[in-house]
């Protein structure tokens, strides 16, 4: 088993294309296909199950995959870790976020840390907080800004609280309640609701909220971007429930009410593997985003208290 073999395996599980994973690995798709062919013969087990579009891991292939990237960021570390001797001049870091950052400017600590850093590579995923924290789990990131849900918290991942934000209810203009000034969850019982994808910090607030009231929250429209959703609002095409920085920057014009009942916040939070030995790069971005957001994770900590 060599480390080519596995770094090419990874590379295949995550595009899940021989030739895509070919060209991500700068060889050639015939040469990557015979690798994983060696290596399945070595193991006696197929990794990898092939049709005429895609490719799929077998459960030994999943399990192999898993291992491997704890193998592959393991010499990673080692080898950054000798060139962090001569300072943090190379290396790559992932960074994962959510689809709405609120007040948190992820871009900020991006720009910093590519202005002291610039020979290192960065990479950024969006994806839901808990499609980020299992990401976060395998190492296929380094660190993430998400959201703590029920399944995320205590489950071998380190967490910053950056910022806890309040959640209101954005209205069309003409609506019914737009005058009023606070509303509650059970006044919104026979709405249409535009909402985040399931699996979304907000979406499971708007389910659970609506479950608190007595009623199950009818999602007729979806999107990720919360500009698009105070579009849709502001076309009346139904209400949604957002975080209050995203309600009051500039944009579609909606009516904004505080949430009653229940009181609804979402945090933005820091969070990376427990445990985990990160390279000087990692390391170095892991420090810089603590520190650019000290004031912030104070703030929050003094108005949970």
């Amino acid at each position: 088993m060599e480390l080519r073999q596995l770094r090419y395996l990874v590379a295949l599980a995550e595009e899940r294309h021989f030739t895509r994973a070919a060209a991500r690995e700068h060889i050639a798709q015939p040469a990557l296909s015979q690798q994983i062919r060696r290596l399945e013969d070595e193991l006696g087990l197929p990794l990898v199950q092939r049709t005429t579009r895609s490719v799929a891991m077998t459960d030994a292939g999943h399990l192999l995959v898993a291992r491997a990237r704890r193998i592959l960021a393991e010499v990673d570390a080692a080898r950054t870790e000798m060139q962090g001797l001569r300072g943090v001049h190379t290396g790559h870091v992932t960074v994962g976020a959510m689809h709405t950052m609120g007040p948190v400017d992820v871009s900020l600590v991006l720009a910093l840390f590519r202005e002291r850093h610039p020979g290192v590579e960065l990479t950024v995923r969006e994806q839901s907080s808990e499609e980020l924290a299992e990401m976060l789990r395998v190492d296929e990131l380094d660190l993430a800004f998400l959201s703590v849900t029920e399944r995320i918290e205590s489950h071998g991942l380190g967490l910053q609280q950056l910022v806890c934000e309040e959640l209101v209810v954005v209205l069309p203009l003409d609506h019914r309640l737009g005058s009023h000034k606070r509303v509650t969850m059970a006044d919104l019982s026979g709405e249409e609701f535009i909402s985040y994808r399931a699996g979304s910090r907000l979406r499971e607030l708007l389910v659970s909220a609506g479950h608190a009231a007595g009623f199950e929250p009818r999602v007729t429209l979806e999107s990720n971007e919360s500009q698009r959703i105070r579009r849709l609002v502001a076309r009346g095409l139904g209400v949604a429930i957002l975080p209050r920085s995203d309600a009051e920057s500039p944009g579609a014009e909606v009516a904004i009410l505080t949430l009653a009942g229940p009181e609804l916040t979402r945090d933005i939070t820091l969070a990376w593997r427990e445990g985990r030995r990160h390279g000087p790069a990692a390391a170095a971005f892991l420090a810089l985003a603590q520190g650019t957001f000290a004031e912030q994770s104070s703030g929050a900590a003094k108005e949970l208290e």
